[in-house]
């Protein structure tokens, strides 16, 4: 959705109705997490995708009946392979799509919901899928205020309270309501899509390594700081558009930089007098990554060093050193992929081993959905 939302924002502003597709649950080995979203828009333009091609065609023909009709569906698609001109998903998994119209008369929050997800501030979406309510109705919910309705007092409340626990979590997924809020009752599908604002990467050392490294940052969606104490290297037009550069000492910087669950941190400079003080300070801070660059006897140099500082077992059980998975990489460019590849399998559970060499889902079920 983040990535079709500045188109979608142009069309709402100019009063162009769109209608718009979006994966509410999954199940099994499905292309795409759900708040995956494709929309059709003026002259019948069709942005992102919500199956990575398997079942577009039949979901650009609903958005077209809905543009028509004014009415949300809600639409199934599960397994198809016997019929070579049946629509359904190749891989043996099964999604639910709801494509629902957008127009400011029907969606009067739309505009500020994209103003909110493109300054990165936190909002949850609440979208009426299934039961006795106005399909395709929406509650826009910040951690201040609220905006729209899902047709009732009761069931705007108990669900911008559920939003709001949702929404500090990262979690995006279907939950159920009875028809005035009742929590012990199911009547009501409302899918819950929650737009946190981006995680963070804090990459220490200005060096070549760490502009492609800041490059492929960006590219996973996260908001990229680049940090070195030498100005000389930490200079703006050395690193990609929109990185964040700072000169400070690393330990300095980290100490007063906010961190979460989501950030992840890439410790690149491999010079003791960088590295130590800031791994006693990362590895004690909230992190989903902890990642430091050089050999395997700067491994051992740097952690016999942490030791000595105080360390637990406990607190050095989080660093990934050397960082990256061992694909052979060489090149500052191929490093980066490979610390990426590690960010991404422990972000998932992944095992970074080859497709090949596995059995079971090859898209296995996000730990941030319901």
């Amino acid at each position: 959705m983040r990535e079709i939302l500045p188109v979608l924002k142009d069309w709402y502003a100019a009063g162009e109705p769109f209608g718009l597709a979006t994966v509410v649950a999954v199940s099994r080995s499905a292309p795409r997490d759900p708040g995956a979203a494709m929309a059709v828009g003026p002259d019948d333009e069709v942005v992102g995708s919500v199956s990575g091609g398997c079942v577009e065609g039949a979901v650009f023909e609903l958005a077209r009946e809905v543009l028509a009709s004014g009415e949300a569906r809600p639409a199934t698609f599960g397994y198809s392979d016997e019929d070579a001109f049946a629509v359904g998903l190749t891989c043996g998994g099964e999604i639910t799509v709801l494509v629902r119209p957008v127009t400011p008369a029907l969606d009067p929050s739309f505009g500020a919901v994209a103003a909110s997800v493109a300054a990165g501030e936190p909002v949850t979406v609440a979208t009426v899928v299934d039961g006795p309510a106005r399909h395709g109705a929406t509650l826009a919910v910040w951690p201040e205020r609220t905006s729209g309705t899902l047709g009732t007092g009761g069931l705007d409340a108990a669900v911008a309270a559920d939003a709001r626990g949702e929404l500090a979590l990262g979690a995006t997924g279907v939950r159920h309501y009875g028809p005035l809020g009742q929590r012990r009752q199911d009547a009501v599908s409302v899918f819950l899509h929650s737009f946190a604002p981006p995680p963070r990467m804090l990459v220490f050392g200005a060096i070549d390594y760490a502009a492609a490294v800041a490059r492929i940052g960006g590219f996973l969606g996260y908001r990229v700081t680049v940090c070195d104490a030498r100005p000389v290297f930490a200079t703006p037009r050395r690193f990609p558009a929109g990185v964040e550069v700072v000169v400070e000492w690393p330990h300095r910087y980290l100490r007063e930089a906010d961190t979460d669950g989501r950030t992840v941190i890439c410790v690149l400079t491999h010079d003791p007098k960088f590295d130590v003080p800031l791994l006693e300070v990362a590895l004690r801070r909230p992190a989903a990554y902890i990642g430091a660059m050089g050999s395997r006897r700067t491994h051992d140099e740097r952690r016999n060093r942490l030791v000595e500082a105080g360390l637990t077992e406990d607190e050095l059980s989080r660093l990934r050193s050397p960082l990256g998975l061992d694909l052979g990489a060489r090149t500052p460019e191929e490093v980066a992929v490979s610390v990426a590849a590690e960010i991404v399998a422990l972000r998932w559970g992944g095992s970074g081993v080859p497709l090949t060499a596995t059995t079971g889902a090859v898209h296995p079920s996000s730990p941030h959905t319901r």
